[in-house]
């Protein structure tokens, strides 16, 4: 039975860039060193009016080809995760195998998930290939909350950015992915939503507290920081039980990128040490279900994520929704010289 492994990852953001000098001429009274300090984020990338989600993950998807040499053709099934589609029907993942060139016989779905997504997204892959019913999977990753945010929201505003990340799964005879763990509460749903709803009117659900912001998106961050806590610690034990690796086995906590804030709060509540829970979101922002890629991508080029390192892979939020996996990375970069700065060139291409 083949396994599966983690190949190259390709990421885009939006040109546009919102750094917090920008935000505190915008607002004066906007305490942004405060807010550095409690998100560790210093700019986030902004979807243009007229950019979507899809828009970004076919440019991933586009550089990652283009980079790494691969056929598009060659792709058996596309897994796009989004809660930002660019219509209700059809399918995005459709319009992106079209406009992707990818083979007709393969297959394409969208998924809705946000900050557990990406390990979502590896368990679907996982279980197509494992199966055989493909042997090449591209998992991508993109969302637009900023279109979401009303421009005076303070809380969601300077957190949330635009990204999309484009990930290959292939199959392999190494086992490298394995030991996923899930977790839903749906209860915990009005702790982070859009308050307009779709079939369903919004009257039927409301936040459980008062909506201080104009923002679609509502969030309550104590709500989902106390959730998190809850949720992570026996997550990762029962990941560490599954795989029998001991903690100081496992090189990397490879965490979702909320805030700074929120991976303090888990560094202590683990008892890790600053190094093993690394981050990548100052120049980011919380990209959802992309901030997982987006950290691979980022220790992989400072040359930190190497092969053979073990790691767990942790998300968490909308939902409430969790998910997580033991990781060993195998994949080395081919026709890419180490340190090339071209990989950090994440403008438009």
């Amino acid at each position: 039975m083949p396994f599966s492994a983690i190949g190259p990852i390709e990421i885009y953001l939006p040109e546009k860039i919102e750094d917090n000098d920008f935000l505190a001429a915008e607002y004066p009274r906007w305490d942004m060193p405060l807010i550095y300090q409690k998100t560790g984020i210093r700019a986030r990338h902004i979807a243009a009016p007229d950019q979507t989600a899809a828009d970004m993950g076919v440019l991933a998807a586009q550089r990652l080809f283009a980079r790494y040499a691969i056929d598009p053709k060659s792709v058996d099934f596309l897994l796009f995760c989004t809660q930002s589609p660019d219509y209700l029907l059809p399918t995005t993942a459709c319009l992106m195998q079209d406009r992707l060139g990818l083979s007709k016989s393969a297959g394409a779905l969208d998924f809705n998930l946000g900050c557990s997504g990406f390990v979502y997204g590896l368990s679907l892959a996982d279980g197509l290939i494992q199966s055989g019913a493909a042997k090449r999977v591209l998992l991508v990753t993109a969302e637009t909350y900023s279109k979401y945010i009303d421009p005076t929201d303070r809380s969601l505003r300077t957190i949330f950015g635009d990204g999309a990340a484009a990930t290959i799964i292939d199959a392999s005879e190494e086992r490298s992915i394995r030991s996923f763990v899930f977790g839903t509460d749906g209860s915990g749903a009005d702790t982070l939503m859009l308050t307009e709803g779709l079939s369903r009117k919004s009257d039927l659900l409301q936040p459980r507290k008062r909506k201080r912001w104009p923002s679609l998106l509502y969030m309550d961050g104590p709500e989902l920081v106390k959730f998190t806590l809850d949720v992570v610690p026996p997550m990762i034990d029962k990941i560490l039980a599954d795989t029998r690796w001991q903690r100081n086995q496992v090189d990397y906590y490879l965490v979702h990128q909320a805030t700074s804030f929120m991976l303090e709060h888990l560094r202590n509540k683990l008892s890790l040490e600053r190094d093993l829970v690394p981050e990548a979101l100052e120049e980011y922002g919380n990209t959802v279900s992309s901030t997982l890629p987006i950290l691979i991508y980022e220790l992989r080029n400072r040359q930190q994520l190497k092969p053979g390192k073990q790691t767990l892979m942790i998300g968490f939020g909308v939902g409430l929704s969790w998910a997580g996996c033991a990781w060993t990375e195998t994949w080395t970069a081919q026709g890419v010289a180490a340190g090339d700065e071209s990989l950090r060139d994440t403008q438009a291409a």
